[in-house]
């Protein structure tokens, strides 16, 4: 069949709703499917590549400014403007009735509540072209960032609430990562169309158990003996990797005087938050024990993962987390806080512990349980890969081909 997927995020960009895209795209396309993207160019110009055998479309677009690109190395201090900083596309209409047309889409499947989004939903219907919609987002998402006071947070993140609702109830089918982020944000009600939870999904022929090659080590400077606590991912401060820092320095403190002394925290990614996080390393006094690799991609990114004896995360807001899903395949048990709806990923004393947002010295104890046991340690490991074969990309594509063959019918 022929799918439009519209996107506010798209390769180069490497957040979860990007590589959300990009993956499926790419896993329908394999499937024989023809696939086209309309997303904001992040260069500013209108351009258009194949990319994976699809073809994706970049719409002119203009900066935001307030908020890095997350392609560009992010500035050491954390700036009002950024030069390189995500970019939307405005006023789309035009250059994406020109898509429609020389397309014609059987179906489109729409990522955010951006312009192109908008528009393409509304151009869709307007059609007759039936329109899944796919909401990666709680309102918490949009407003932990902006650190608002509490009596302006709660009424925005409800306003929040009944937009993503609105949206949804204008498509043909709707659907979200997992069944917790659906319950959370529907609340029980019915929006008049069909809804369903689809994992998010990873490859799971890359992300995998197995020997890190001796390069990656060296090129990182990182021991090959060592027991490592792993995070990747967006360095900005709702995702909380100061918490994970603080609960690695109780742990070391805790384990001091025994061979866990040697322990690393291996950070790999980028963002706003990076120098503070460098600084509160450095203020508790274990740089030597934690290491910023930067931003790491395509098969390095296997290899680092695969480098780890546990992952660690304390984000309060994740849908899903597209990384906990690859760390997991990868065989790592997992710890995470019982916030968002990461409890599908990280099943508590399952394949890892979940404990309360911002309890640092449970972060810690568990950061022991799993690392000062081996045998508790290659069980959680052994379930992690069990519960990472439920969420294949390929399984999740399968699942939306069945939802766009079903929309198209009934069309």
């Amino acid at each position: 069949m022929k799918i439009l997927i519209a996107t506010p995020v798209f390769y180069p960009m490497i957040n979860g709703v990007a590589m959300f895209s990009y993956n499926l795209a790419c896993q329908l396309a394999r499937m024989g499917h023809e696939v086209v993207v309309i997303t904001p160019s992040q260069t500013g110009k209108k351009s258009t590549r194949m990319l994976d055998g699809v073809k994706v479309h970049y719409l002119d677009s203009t900066r935001l400014m307030i908020y890095p690109d997350q392609i560009h190395p992010v500035p050491e201090k954390k700036k009002r403007f950024y030069k390189y900083s995500l970019r939307a596309s405005i006023f789309p209409g035009n250059q994406i009735k020109k898509i429609f047309r020389e397309f014609l889409p059987d179906v489109v499947h729409v990522q955010g509540a951006d312009p192109v989004g908008l528009f393409v939903s509304k151009y869709a219907r307007k059609n007759h072209i039936p329109v899944v919609a796919t909401e990666h987002n709680q309102p918490e998402v949009l407003t932990e960032p902006l650190h608002l006071f509490k009596f302006i947070e709660k009424p925005t993140n409800k306003a929040l609430s009944k937009f993503f609702i609105r949206r949804l109830k204008k498509s043909d089918f709707a659907t979200m990562p997992t069944e917790l982020s659906l319950k959370v944000l529907l609340n029980g009600k019915d929006i008049g169309v069909p809804v369903k939870a689809i994992s998010n999904g990873v490859d799971l022929t890359s992300f995998r158990p197995g020997k890190t090659s001796d390069n990656i080590y060296n090129i990182y400077n990182i021991p090959k003996d060592v027991p490592i606590i792993l995070y990747i991912g967006r360095l900005d401060p709702e995702k909380k990797v100061g918490t994970v820092i603080k609960s690695f320095a109780d742990f070391l403190e805790k384990h001091k005087l025994d061979k866990l002394s040697k322990t690393l925290f291996v950070i790999a990614g980028d963002g706003v938050d990076k120098n503070n996080l460098v600084n509160l390393a450095r203020k508790l006094k274990i740089s030597d024990s934690v290491r910023f690799l930067g931003k790491v991609t395509g098969p390095d990114l296997y290899d680092v993962y695969r480098m780890g004896d546990v992952f660690a995360t304390a984000s309060e807001i994740e849908t899903q987390g597209i990384v906990l899903i690859e760390a997991a395949a990868t065989g790592l048990p997992l710890i995470a806080v019982d916030g968002g709806a990461v409890a599908e990923v990280c099943q508590n004393k399952v394949n890892g512990f979940l404990v309360e947002p911002g309890d640092i010295h449970a972060i810690a104890q568990a950061m022991s349980d799993i690392l000062s046991n081996d045998a508790l340690r290659e069980e959680m490991a052994k379930r992690s890969i069990e519960i990472a074969s439920d969420h294949s990309l390929e399984v999740t594509a399968e699942k939306f081909i069945e939802i766009y063959n079903k929309v198209i019918n009934r069309v």
